[in-house]
């Protein structure tokens, strides 16, 4: 590999990696100016965080799809699938799969423990708190990237509000069959859309958040596949039992493990 083609994959990861962050990372920004949101918009989506806020125990099934500016100005798409089981207020199990990762997490309320599947490699650190405290140490980068991670914050219509400058309330849509309010909101430096399910469990069924500040307008794509809330969960649910001949590794050795493949070819050489 020549220093130029070193240059290339790190430019493309870094842009790439710029828009996986944007999801775990949040959407806010202090810029308020020009502000004119659709009190529609926003009442449906105060309505989804205080249910979601509300539902102690879920089950969730999602897709995700990431998009990849190469140097090329070539935008291509990475695509993965995964599993989430919550309980408020400070557990959480994900399992997310792809073609170039196939990651775990666990958080018991004290403990984050990673697994690279693919590598037959885990992490831990001590953590003790809320689901709060363990979406704001994945934003410092220790772990990686929990797709929708906004979403279970406690006080997620403050995070998901602030800064928004529009708001629109788009109308009806069917996402997976499912009828959904579609609504659409400007940041200074996203576009955003979300989807979210008439009735009465008003849950994100899609959510679509495109970068302006980088060439070619990347987008990151949640879709919820599967929803179960309420009922017992199994007492082990949120323990990690390292397997016998995983290797425990340094925290930041798991970093990698996203849904960009490290490495990723730049140009036409996928």
């Amino acid at each position: 590999m020549t220093k130029n083609d070193s240059r290339k994959r790190g430019s493309m990861r870094r842009a790439a990696t710029v828009c996986v962050l944007l999801l775990a990372t949040g959407l806010a920004t202090a810029t308020l100016a020009g502000e004119s949101r659709d009190s529609d918009a926003m009442s449906v989506l105060e309505t989804m965080t205080a249910y979601l806020n509300s539902t102690q125990t879920i089950r969730l099934g999602f897709d995700s799809d990431i998009e990849a500016i190469t140097p090329e100005l070539e935008k291509i798409q990475f695509t993965s699938s995964g599993t989430a089981t919550v309980n408020r207020p400070n557990k959480i199990h994900a399992h997310r799969v792809g073609g170039h990762a196939d990651v775990e997490m666990w958080f018991d309320g004290s403990t984050v423990s990673v697994y690279g599947r693919s590598i037959d490699g885990y992490t831990q650190f001590e953590l003790p708190g809320t689901l709060d405290h363990l979406i704001e140490a994945l934003r410092a980068g220790h772990g990686v990237a929990l797709p929708g991670a906004d979403l279970l914050l406690s006080n997620a219509y403050e995070v998901l509000s602030f800064g928004v400058l529009e708001a629109k309330h788009m109308g009806r849509a069917i996402v997976g069959g499912v009828e959904c309010e579609h609504l659409a909101f400007r940041n200074a430096d996203t576009d955003w859309q979300l989807w979210i399910e008439v009735g009465e469990t008003p849950i994100p069924r899609k959510m679509v958040i495109t970068s302006k500040t980088l060439n070619c307008a990347p987008q990151y794509t949640l879709r919820i596949t599967s929803w179960e809330s309420g009922g017992d969960l199994p007492a082990d649910a949120f323990e990690f039992d390292p397997p016998p001949d995983a290797e425990l590794l340094r925290p930041d050795a798991l970093i990698d493990l996203d849904e960009l493949p490290q490495g990723a070819p730049a140009g036409g050489n996928p």
